[in-house]
C-alpha cells in the first residue's frame, strides 16, 4: 500500500454493523448499475471485526440485494447471521485474502469487462499510459496462473498471496480483485480500475499497431502520490452513490 493511504487509513472511522451492511449493498447495487456484475456471480466482502465478515449471498442479483440480505460469516465460512447461503468460491477466495492481507478490510471481486479483458492477454498488464491508471502505481499484483474455479483452500491461499503488499490483483483468464481499508475506498479504486482498463483497450484498438504513449516513471510516482492524498474524493463519490440510490432505488437499505 502507498504510504499516503496508510496514513489516511489510521483516521478512517470504521462503520457500525448496520452502516457496513448498507455500504456493501450500495457498492453491489451501483456496480450492477454500471454493468460490472456478471449474472449472480462474483462477490464483495467486508471484515466487520476479526474473524467476522459481511458478504453478499448466493443466488441474488447485485441489483436486487438489500442491506438485510448481507451475510455475516466467520472465518470458517459458517453463517452467523443471514437467511441465505454463501457461494463456495466466495468463501475460499475472500477468507484467504482477508487472512493474509490485514489492510484488506474490503475485498471486491468482479469479472468486469475491460479489466477482465486485460487478464485474457498473454502477459497482460495495466499500462502506465493514462491518469486513471497512475493511481495504481506500485499497488498491482498479477496472478498469471489459471487453475479453474477456486473451490479449495490451496487455490484461495495461492490467489491471496499475490495480493500481499498490493491493493489490486489481475487474475489470469478470470477477473480482478480490489481491496481497501474501507468499502468506499475499495469501490472507488474498482471504478477507476475499470475506467483505466477501458481507456487502455480502446486506445489499443485505435492505435492500429502504434505504441501507446507511456508516462515516465518519475511522473507516474508523483501522480500516484497526488491521487493517494485526495482520498476525500473516494468518500464523497460513495456518499453521492448512496444519495442516488435513495432517490432511484428506495428500499435498498432495508
Amino acid at each position: 500500500m502507498n504510504a499516503p493511504d496508510t496514513m489516511l487509513a489510521q483516521n478512517h472511522k470504521p462503520p457500525d454493523l448496520k452502516s457496513a451492511r448498507e455500504d456493501l449493498t450500495a457498492a453491489l447495487r451501483w456496480s450492477a448499475h454500471l454493468g460490472l456484475n456478471e449474472g449472480i456471480c462474483n462477490h464483495f466482502s467486508y471484515e466487520w471485526q476479526p474473524d467476522q465478515y459481511l458478504i453478499n449471498p448466493q443466488g441474488l442479483h447485485w441489483g436486487e440485494v438489500c442491506a438485510s440480505d448481507m451475510l455475516l460469516i466467520d472465518g470458517q465460512g459458517q453463517v452467523i447471521e443471514g437467511r441465505h447461503g454463501i457461494e463456495p468460491t466466495a468463501f475460499f477466495i475472500h477468507s484467504w485474502i482477508h487472512r493474509l492481507n490485514p489492510h484488506a478490510k474490503a475485498v471486491l471481486h468482479t469479472h468486469m469487462p475491460y479489466a477482465t479483458a486485460i487478464t485474457l492477454i498473454a502477459g497482460g498488464r495495466l499500462a502506465w499510459c493514462n491518469q486513471n491508471a497512475l493511481r495504481f502505481w506500485g499497488r498491482v499484483g498479477y496472478d498469471d496462473t489459471y487453475n479453474g474455479v477456486a473451490l479449495d483452500d490451496a487455490e484461495g491461499e495461492r490467489i491471496a498471496q499475490t495480493l500481499v503488499g498490493k491493493d489490486v490483483v489481475f487474475m489470469a483468464s478470470h477477473g480482478v480483485s480490489v481491496v481497501g481499508q474501507s468499502i468506499a475506498w475499495a469501490f472507488d479504486d474498482l471504478y477507476y480500475l475499470e475506467r483505466a482498463c477501458m481507456h487502455q483497450v480502446l486506445a489499443s484498438q485505435a492505435a492500429a499497431g502504434k505504441p501507446l504513449r507511456m508516462i515516465p516513471e518519475a511522473m507516474c510516482r508523483e501522480t500516484a502520490a497526488q491521487i493517494a492524498g485526495e482520498r476525500q474524493q473516494s468518500d464523497l463519490f460513495f456518499q453521492s452513490i448512496k444519495r442516488m440510490l435513495d432517490r432511484d432505488q428506495p428500499g435498498w437499505r432495508d
